[in-house]
């Protein structure tokens, strides 16, 4: 998403904090050599910042606001991130104020012709989508932030030049007292989709333009309607346009609707369009009790990318490497498994515990996840806001057809994220044997519901080795002795064995991020090692 205009009113449900740059004192004491430097303290680059810490890594987080973003922005959060905040310790107050839901709906000229249920079932240890605003996905990361002594945060902190140095990265930092230089061996660019970095290292997205534009509204209003996804095609109070409903916490309910091509931005942005769009939006679902508006901005559908995401000792991480379309929930949850990505590898490397190379995987995976987005994000996009005349006769056709048969509905589909599988990636395993079942290699592990809790829970801080039989763990254990891996012993007549397609002499190996790295029908130790040092780059 990228917003080009916005408007903020005084928020009656968020306190905004304030924060300084360093002051004298503390800028004396700060050293001017980082391992690693993030530039941009939004989600991904505090995300960065909690998973390098889990390693062990200490950064410096510079930021060249004084709060937090405004506004909503961001608001699905799917299920597969919440097992990223958990694993860098941020996940209890995000559970705590989030809405999950399950169900979305859409409606051709106020008639439903969509009802859809994403996956979801007792194996679940969470929903497959969470509701929050942004300014709380900020404020909940910074508190862990806060907490963790090996991040060094800086705001006001604007890094104004970058340069390469034999063996690291020196940025010219400016804050509000002076300007000094900051080396480090390794640079995280965080900062957004205008990234200064991206700039400032002569790169540029490529991709496509969309031409649709939406406004986004917070809206706070007392409504009872569920907590679902509904998407408003041709309605009355913009015909021929489509319209987006999110419920929030605080009673806060998100509004999009589409901008047609006589509306100019600059007008369409102005605080009594925004109230009368918003307005036309309630009166169309049939509200019409007192509301307030909180927030307004208008973006615009890219499916833009850089051709490498490492530039040196300089990765782009988050919209600094990307530009994906808001349909199906794509941005911020594609940021944040850039985050752990990064994270875990640079932080693996820097231990000692990787080799170089494997940082050489960031880009094949990441911007494979990329495409995938841009595959699907595509489809809804032309669907959301047909580009041509063309487009848009196919689609009114087929939402026409939706009114009287079920199949056409699913059209109308956004296709929500789903983890990316890095099959084709360079530090994964493939598999030679018969699965019917089971994640394959390069997909994220299926969860699974034990008497003792969750399969994710038993899993160790590194590598791990699921295994079906003690005397298998053992000998696996034994010849993995001096590695960072540990096997876990499953029973193999369990829910586990049934679903990943288990006997005894299976194995899986799963990486940190818990995406699969190898498996086996029939396990050897060799195999497990020769599989791991393949993840590894050792």
């Amino acid at each position: 998403m990228r917003p080009t205009g916005k408007g903020q009113l005084e928020s009656l449900y968020f306190t905004y904090p304030h924060f300084e740059a360093p002051k004298d004192a503390e800028r004396r004491g700060l050293s001017n050599r980082a391992k690693v430097a993030i530039v941009g303290a939004g989600p991904v680059g505090m995300t960065a910042a909690l998973a390098l810490a889990k390693e062990g890594i200490p950064s410096v987080l510079l930021d060249n606001k004084s709060t937090f973003n405004d506004g909503s922005r961001a608001i699905c959060i799917e299920r597969q991130s919440y097992y990223m905040l958990d694993s860098i310790g941020a996940l209890d107050p995000f559970l705590e104020k989030s809405l999950g839901w399950t169900t979305g709906r859409s409606f051709y000229r106020n008639r439903q012709i969509l009802e859809f249920e994403m996956p979801d079932g007792e194996n679940e240890k969470y929903r497959p989508m969470y509701n929050i605003q942004q300014q709380y996905i900020e404020e909940y990361l910074h508190d862990a932030v806060a907490r963790n002594d090996l991040i060094d945060m800086r705001w006001q902190s604007e890094v104004v030049a970058i340069e390469d140095l034999k063996d690291g990265v020196e940025l010219t930092v400016k804050d509000s007292e002076d300007v000094y230089d900051l080396c480090a061996d390794w640079v995280l660019a965080c900062d957004g989709g205008k990234s200064p970095i991206r700039k400032m290292r002569g790169l540029r997205l490529k991709g496509e333009n969309f031409e649709g534009r939406y406004v986004i509204a917070d809206v706070q209003l007392d409504h009872d309607y569920p907590t679902i996804r509904r998407a408003l095609f041709d309605p009355a109070c913009r015909r021929g346009g489509t319209v987006l409903i999110h419920r929030q916490p605080d009673n806060i309910w998100r509004i999009d609707y589409q901008l047609f091509e006589d509306e100019a931005t600059e007008d369409a942005i102005q605080e009594d369009q925004i109230r009368a769009g918003v307005q036309g939006v309630l009166h169309e679902i049939d509200y019409e009790g007192p509301w307030n508006l909180e927030w307004w901005s208008v973006y615009t559908a890219n499916t833009l990318a850089l051709d490498d995401y490492r530039d040196g000792r300089v990765f782009f991480v988050g919209d600094s490497a990307h530009i994906v379309p808001i349909f199906g929930v794509r941005g911020l949850n594609n940021g944040l498994a850039d985050a752990i990505n990064i994270g875990w590898k640079l932080g693996w490397v820097l231990n000692g515990k990787a080799g170089p190379d494997l940082l050489d995987s960031y880009t094949p995976e990441r911007r494979g996840a990329t495409m995938d987005v841009f595959a699907n994000a595509s489809k809804s996009a032309r669907f959301m806001t047909p580009p041509t005349h063309g487009w848009e006769v196919m689609r009114n056709a087929a939402l026409s057809l939706a009114m009287d048969h079920e199949f056409a509905g699913q059209l109308a589909n956004p296709r929500q994220m789903r983890p990316y599988i890095y099959a084709d990636s360079p530090v994964v395993t493939p598999c030679s044997d018969e699965f019917t079942t089971g994640p394959e290699v390069g997909k994220v592990l299926s969860e699974v519901k034990l008497n003792r809790g969750y399969l994710s829970g038993e899993l160790g801080h590194g590598f791990t080795v699921l295994c079906f039989d003690q005397a298998l763990a053992d000998a696996i254990q034994s010849a993995v002795s001096r590695e960072h891996l540990c096997a876990i012993v499953l029973s193999s007549d369990g829910p586990v064995a049934e679903i990943y397609g288990a006997r005894k002499e299976t194995a899986y190996l799963i990486r940190p991020d818990r995406h699969v790295a190898a498996r086996w029908k029939a396990a050897t130790p060799a195999e497990v090692l020769a599989a791991y040092k393949t993840a590894v780059c050792k």
